[in-house]
């Protein structure tokens, strides 16, 4: 392929719950665009984009997934993403360098809960979407519900573009409100054919209101559209389009498409509308990036001849050598050049570039601004690491990981398996940023943190499959967080001769607790306060947040609470960094100990789905998880309970909850915040109550 032209690229991920469709409508983009020749189907585990035999197996997608095509004369960068709340790393990383979004919902499951976690990440960045309502075939779809629950539970302003022609088993097609054409999609032929007819004269009093309510919507982003209509003068497409455009760049409106993927019906419009409606690299705002060492900021133009900006996005281990997929935001990259990581102030290679089609490459020698590529051979960069030209350094804003809450105890199973487990949990880690690594000191084994069951299970077998390392796991436990009840000062005082020399530090700590959810804030007077040399002063700071962060009396990370250094007193040809940092680590140990720590555990947001005749049984079930029901909705023949409640009772629930409906319920949980542990929990770790 030759590099189209920038006004051309659309950069753009599929969003959604889990099962609502993202790799299916994926597959349609890639048939009907000519790139695959052959429809994958999840359910058969044929899909392209799930490549992984794990995603194969489970008919889930695990890791994100690139690819690029050609519609038209747009070039589209297409990134699958998981729906799982496990790996929502996956849309984070994939958010923080797209320009557009497809979000999907479901005709008859509608907003669900990991709906609302990507709508708030894509919300986070500031990425325009537009929406497609898949599964209008299903009995039980209802586009409207879907409507008015994205402007409920989403804050959002939908705008139709379509009406569907039949319902539920009789949905044959869509009705264009912007062309007033009939859209009929051929099942001779796959869909690929599509027969678009005018509309009768006398339409109907649906079409009328939705097209009035199009127009008045697009009228908001164009004066003269609302005044032709008033007049009875028509309104031609590419001026409704324009202002639709101009709403759905500001994240004013969405539009909103409908169709069935399954059935081939309704994929091409939303093509056209990635086209029409999100924004090329050019119309983005420019990317920032701050000098090294400073907070001067600077735009960073969408420029192939502009000096090089690359943020790398994702890390992925192929046959244990890294493959580093870039955004580019500016200049051009070549194979065998010769860049800069200004993340880590190192240097690096790029060996060769790729253009990605799933896990299938295709060799490139060069990629310009606005791009999305993959590159080898670039050996220290991970996840939110900046690339740029030597000449022009630059910092990018990273990634926001989330904290992962549950992890096991693993084992190698044998001699040959421990050799190759610290390398093999390495590549893991380069991939995953919200996979963590650690020692147990107390028993000496290896614990795997993850966002969930599913996640750390995933990461088991693919030590097993992908690294050939035998491991035996234990029973997943809560990660919890420590926090301090009340208030505390103490002075630490730490002078030791080393070496014939005298290591002397002194601090004064007062902890305080913070309200919940405020996170740590350690604060340390400036310089000319504490007469500690600047960089004795930034030491002391990185050293109480790493000390709180590798854990307080329990071993959890502190949160929720406040570290002031009152005083640090300097003498000077004394104080020095090791005495520093020892009083200050024994100094918050021991205050940390005496402020009556607690324990707070992750509570889970919760939505599950059972048939209305078991809601008593599962809502006492819940009842007896320390669950909080928060409401009871129905839709469709089936009662949605919301509820938070403790991951620690967690643990098994899927199994439990299809016992007690016979198999018709099912339930899916995001983190949602840390709460007071119960007193048996703190008994366990021998805290006070």
């Amino acid at each position: 392929m030759d590099h189209p032209p920038l006004e051309s690229i659309r950069n753009i991920g599929i969003i959604s719950h889990i099962d609502a469709g993202k790799t299916t409508v994926s597959e349609r983009i890639l048939f009907y665009s000519g790139e695959t020749h052959k429809m994958g189907e999840v359910h058969d585990g044929q899909a392209v984009m799930d490549w992984m035999p794990q995603e194969q197996e489970r008919g889930i997608t695990i890791t994100a997934t690139a690819t690029t095509c050609r519609w038209g004369s747009r070039w589209i960068n297409l990134i699958d993403t998981p729906g799982h709340i496990d790996f929502t790393i996956e849309v984070e990383r994939s958010m923080r360098v797209l320009d557009g979004a497809i979000a999907i919902f479901s005709a008859v499951e509608g907003v669900e809960p990991q709906s609302e976690s990507v709508w708030r990440q894509a919300d986070r960045y500031g990425v325009p979407r537009i929406c497609f309502i898949n599964k209008m075939d299903r009995v039980g779809a209802d586009y409207q519900a879907v409507l008015e629950e994205m402007t409920r539970r989403l804050g959002a302003r939908p705008l139709l573009l379509q009406l569907p022609v039949g319902s539920e088993a009789g949905f044959a097609g869509v009705i264009d409100l912007i062309t007033e054409e009939t859209l009929h999609f051929a099942e001779s032929d796959q869909g690929m054919t599509v027969e678009r007819t005018p509309l009768p004269s006398g339409q109907g009093a649906g079409i009328r209101e939705a097209r009035e309510a199009l127009l008045e919507a697009a009228a908001d982003f164009d004066d003269t559209i609302l005044a032709d209509y008033l007049d009875g003068n028509p309104v031609e497409p590419g001026r409704l389009r324009a202002a639709i455009r101009k709403g759905t760049f500001a994240c004013r409106i969405f539009p909103v498409l409908l169709g069935s993927a399954l059935r081939n019906k309704g994929v091409q419009p939303l093509m056209d509308a990635v086209g029409d409606y999100l924004p090329a690299p050019v119309d983005i705002p420019p990317a920032r990036g701050a000098r090294p060492g400073t907070n001067d900021l600077e735009e960073v133009r969408c420029d192939p001849q502009a000096p090089l900006c690359a943020l790398a996005f994702k890390v992925f281990s192929d046959e244990g050598r890294k493959l580093t997929f870039l955004r580019l935001y500016s200049g051009t990259i070549r194979a065998g050049d010769t860049i800069f990581n200004s993340t880590r102030g190192c240097r690096e290679k790029v060996a060769r570039l790729f253009r990605m089609h799933a896990h299938k490459r295709e060799r490139i020698e060069n990629a310009g601004a606005g791009d999305i590529v993959a590159a080898a051979g670039l050996k220290d960069v991970l996840t939110g690491d900046t690339l740029c030209d030597p000449e022009h350094p630059l910092l990018l804003e990273g990634l926001a990981v989330p904290e992962p809450v549950v992890s096991v105890a693993v084992e190698p199973r044998g001699p040959e398996d421990r050799e190759r487990l610290p390398s093999a949990l390495e590549k893991l880690q380069w991939e995953d940023p919200t996979f963590r690594v650690r020692e147990d000191e107390e028993t000496g084994q290896t614990i795997l943190t993850g966002m969930g069951e599913l996640h750390l299970e995933i990461i088991a077998d693919r030590l097993s499959r992908d690294f050939g390392v035998g491991i035996k796991t234990g029973r997943p436990q809560v990660v919890y967080r420590e926090t301090s009840r009340r208030a505390v000062e103490r002075r630490e005082v730490f002078r030791r001769e080393v070496d014939g020399k005298v290591q002397a530090g002194e601090v004064l700590l007062h902890i305080s607790p913070l309200a919940r959810g405020a996170g740590l804030t350690v604060i340390v007077p400036p310089p000319e306060e504490s007469h500690l040399p600047p960089e004795l002063s930034d030491l002391l700071a990185q050293c109480l947040e790493q000390a709180c962060r590798a854990g307080g009396t329990t071993g959890y990370p502190v949160t929720d609470v406040e570290v002031r250094v009152v005083e640090a007193p300097f003498e000077p040809g004394v104080t020095t960094e090791i005495g520093l940092r020892a009083a200050a680590q024994r100094g918050l140990a021991l205050a940390l100990r005496e402020g009556s720590p607690a324990l707070l555990e992750p509570i889970m947001t919760l939505e599950l789905s059972a048939p209305a005749d078991y809601t008593g049984k599962v809502i006492g079930s819940l009842q007896q998880k320390r669950g909080r029901v928060e409401g009871v909705t129905s839709r469709g023949g089936q009662e949605i309970i919301r509820a938070h409640v403790p991951l620690a009772e967690m643990f098994g629930f899927m199994t439990e909850l299809r016992s007690a409906t016979k198999g018709r319920g099912s339930f899916t949980m995001e983190f949602s915040h840390f709460d007071q542990a119960p007193p048996d929990t703190l008994r366990r770790f021998g805290l006070p109550e």
